[in-house]
């Protein structure tokens, strides 16, 4: 089994910055399988969407609606995932869930963190 512990998040303006961690602990056989890492979000109302993921490698796939305004990045080492998010917007808002698995993506049956709830408002 896996655990994902969250950080991060809360209220900020629009324009502003906000960054997410995730940090995966566990079994040593279920860390070591992990490739894929990273972030979905819900906004009220909608179906939950990726927002960034990155794998072990370092191969990095982002929702083009967050391109060149998050940056997403990975310490192997401490099993953990960073999510930068600059100029945010109000359509950010949301829950983030930090998710990990063993493919290039995250599925239901992976691992899924409780999720943190990122407003921005002004």
């Amino acid at each position: 089994q896996v655990q994902l512990v969250e950080s991060g998040g809360g209220l900020v303006q629009p324009g502003g910055s906000l960054r997410l961690s995730c940090a995966a602990s566990g079994r040593f056989f279920s860390i070591f399988r992990i490739n894929a890492m990273g972030y979905y979000r819900q906004a009220p109302g909608k179906q939950r969407e990726l927002v960034a993921l990155i794998t072990a490698g370092g191969s990095a796939n982002y929702a083009d609606s967050v391109k060149g305004r998050f940056t997403i990045s990975r310490d192997n080492g401490k099993n953990t995932v960073y999510l930068q998010m600059d100029s945010l917007e109000p359509e950010d808002t949301g829950v983030y869930f930090c998710c990990a698995g063993p493919n290039a993506k995250c599925y239901e049956t992976d691992y899924w963190g409780q999720g943190t709830q990122v407003t921005v408002s002004s």
